[in-house]
């Protein structure tokens, strides 16, 4: 069977309850979409905003103070929202990469320290953590215990060893949706009975066989390159995996690639209509395929991902980029959606996106208005702007 690129964007689309939203509680959506990309703490909130019908707030803060829903390093070594019952494998699939690009960094290993020092000082670490602990008061304990560790690199080694660690994030009870940054970022250990055994080469094998699965359900059919940009490991190893998976259907590519997806995987026509969304930073369906055309038109890559790695919020419409969005002033005092399109949009369009921006507004007020406020300089470095619109609320 050929599958065609429209027919794989309303794929996506669909997996990742973007066709509609999904009357599904906020832990639920959380399994259904597989992970979240949670290195911008508001993100995870709008982005399950955009899927799920009604969407509170605080549903997704209760499944996170209650750790049925954990953020931690994990693929592509960001941070991700995920299902506390994925969190295993998923940490134990992507282990070799995480220990290479942490314990063998020169951060890491400038200060003294050494994988087996790591491993020394893991149980220590875990053992402290089993109540959500500071990360001021972890780096002091580092820098007591890491032995011959040099005084000043202490602080940079403990970011690199946090990282590596099985570390849940805790959130700060006093600050909803909010995680303290620097020093104030508390841990707590991952739970034993889903803390993986780091190094265990059957583990890491069961780990990423598991997660290409899950992988599949929420942003399938997808190559073997797809799959190895998701989680950042080596596509022989997703080969290997892959070979372990003896039911998975197999699909030809628009390019002829093969592509490989879950038995009874939903694929909605490709003329399913797909409404106009406000989507997150750094939303998943962005940056979890080696073709991010798939949502992402080629020519607006580099300006959505900006130099430093930051992926502003985008405008879907028909299921693809066409525009970023931040808050802004509407005036009479007021704030309102500004929408920059990258192309002239239809008035059908914005009339749909004046809805979701009232919509959005209302909920982004609940919280904090200002939640992505630290990034519009980059509205003053060089957007190629078609027609630009604030959307009131």
């Amino acid at each position: 069977m050929t599958i065609s690129a429209l027919a794989l964007n309303r794929a996506t689309l669909a997996r990742q309850l973007l066709l509609e939203r999904s009357a599904v509680g906020a832990e639920e959506a959380v399994r259904r979409v597989v992970a979240l990309q949670a290195q911008q703490p508001a993100s995870p909130y709008v982005a399950l905003w955009n899927r799920v019908a009604e969407f509170e707030a605080r549903e997704l803060d209760a499944a996170f103070a209650e750790f049925r829903v954990v953020k931690s390093t994990l693929m592509r070594i960001t941070l991700h929202a995920v299902h506390v019952d994925d969190y295993r494998d998923f940490r134990a699939a992507v282990e070799p990469t995480v220990r290479g690009a942490r314990l063998r960094d020169r951060r890491f290993t400038a200060s003294g320290l050494t994988e087996s020092d790591a491993a020394r000082l893991l149980p220590e670490l875990l053992a402290r953590a089993e109540v959500p602990c500071g990360a001021g008061e972890l780096g002091d304990w580092l820098a007591e215990r890491g032995g011959g560790i040099v005084p000043e690199l202490a602080r940079p080694a403990w970011r690199m060893l946090r990282q590596w660690a099985p570390l849940w994030h805790a959130p700060d009870a006093g600050l909803p949706w909010r995680y303290t940054s620097g020093a104030g970022q508390r841990f707590f250990a991952a739970d034993g009975d889903r803390r993986p055994e780091l190094g265990d080469p059957e583990a890491v094998a069961e780990g990423l066989r598991v997660l290409l699965r899950r992988y599949l359900e929420g942003f399938g059919p997808a190559s073997v390159a797809d799959m190895a940009q998701f989680g950042l490991v080596q596509k022989g190893r997703v080969r290997e995996a892959l070979a372990r998976c003896a039911d998975l259907v197999r699909l030809e590519g628009p390019g002829g690639e093969v592509l490989y997806d879950v038995p009874g995987g939903p694929l909605p026509d490709e003329g399913v209509r797909a409404p106009a969304r406000l989507m997150a930073m750094w939303d998943s369906t962005l940056l979890a395929y080696a073709d991010r055309g798939r949502v992402l038109p080629a020519e607006y890559r580099k300006v959505v991902t900006r130099v430093n790695g930051d992926v502003l919020p985008t405008v879907l419409v028909d299921g693809y980029v066409a525009g970023v969005w931040r808050v802004g002033p509407a005036g009479a005092g007021g704030e309102g959606i500004e929408v920059a399109a990258f192309r002239e949009l239809p008035e059908a369009a914005w009339e749909e996106l004046a809805g979701e921006a009232r919509g959005l507004l209302k909920f982004l007020g609940e919280r904090d208005l200002g939640a992505y406020r630290r990034y519009d300089h980059w509205w003053v470095k060089g957007l190629p702007v078609a027609e630009r619109r604030v959307l009131p609320g």
